[in-house]
């Protein structure tokens, strides 16, 4: 497949949390990463809280009118795969298929998270992404991570959970009919492994890899492992 590449970001994140990918990937395929509204060196567009759906509405928006792509292949990690999920249903004859990174179908928040993400919002996307990482080179993948991040408003981090805590496309996904990619990391505890199967359970002629040695945060810890996955399935 030689259609371009669009990959979104999670909660929290921005567009740099995909340098990896762009920066391989970007050899051999149009590669584009975007930051949602309010994320990165996007200004916000909305005023209160947002739905997964509002967020796939201003991704479309930000590939048909800005980068005037067409057929692009959504690439989505965590809150990003949610996006991708939500375009793929509103959008999809318009899309060219789908990446879906340590994601899932329905995407539960902890009670004790969403309310940490209000009181201590620093502490708390911290705290997360340090559960996100998995191995021995834990603190130079947090460092990699923190370096190539713009730290998003003091409530997108809620914001950003709360969309996930409500979304839930379960009994939708064989509406879906886009070749689709699910790559997770074997020690994901944010989104298990179990998710991504589910996933790929339920959208036909998808192709599932599990990459051992890898937490959620798979495309930082693994990248070469993760590209070798994308590029295999592109061609």
């Amino acid at each position: 497949m030689n259609n371009p590449l669009v990959f979104i970001h999670g909660s929290g994140d921005s567009a740099g949390i995909w340098r990896l990918q762009s920066a391989d990937l970007g050899k051999d395929y149009p590669v584009y990463a975007i930051d949602l509204p309010g994320h990165g060196e996007r200004p916000d567009i909305f005023s209160d809280m947002v739905s997964v759906q509002d967020y796939a509405g201003a991704a479309y928006a930000i590939i048909r009118d800005e980068l005037h792509l067409d057929q692009a292949i959504i690439g989505g990690h965590s809150l990003g795969g949610a996006v991708a999920l939500a375009m793929a249903l509103t959008y999809g004859s318009e899309l060219g298929g789908l990446i879906l990174v340590g994601t899932g179908a329905r995407l539960r928040v902890l009670p004790a998270i969403l309310e940490a993400t209000l009181t201590q919002p620093v502490e708390a996307h911290r705290e997360l992404a340090a559960l996100a990482i998995t191995g021995a080179n834990r603190d130079t993948v947090m460092s990699s991570i923190l370096r190539d991040q713009i730290e998003p408003g003091p409530t997108i981090l809620h914001r950003d959970l709360a969309a996930c805590d409500k979304f839930d496309c379960m009994a939708r996904l064989a509406e879906i009919h886009l070749p689709s990619l699910i790559i997770c990391g074997s020690a994901d505890r944010l989104t298990p492994a179990k998710y991504s199967q589910y996933l790929h359970d339920h959208l036909q002629g998808s192709t599932l890899r599990i990459i051992p040695n890898a937490g959620h945060y798979v495309m930082r810890e693994q990248p070469a492992a993760v590209n070798r996955a994308i590029r295999d399935w592109l061609q």
